[in-house]
């Protein structure tokens, strides 16, 4: 089984895959809209395999991380 990834923000007390209606609901009200900054980045596709999508989430929150500048997100593996 492959591991997944999720982005998240260093100050989200939320675990994004036990408590997702929880993180998801602080990561709005921050204004962090993690998931819509997240599919603008991520080239995923109902071309591409679910194994091809999953590497595409993971080199997208890579590049977040690569590039944010005010160190807010990290990456969570499952």
């Amino acid at each position: 089984m492959q591991s997944r990834s999720m982005l998240t923000t260093f100050d989200n007390p939320y675990d994004p895959f036990e408590q997702f209606t929880s993180w998801f609901l602080f990561d709005v009200e921050k204004g962090y809209d993690s998931c819509a900054y997240l599919g603008r980045i991520a080239r995923t596709s109902d071309q591409l395999s679910e194994e091809e999508n999953d590497s595409e989430v993971e080199r997208a929150i890579d590049e977040i991380i690569k590039y944010d500048f005010r160190n807010l997100y990290k990456k969570v593996m499952r």
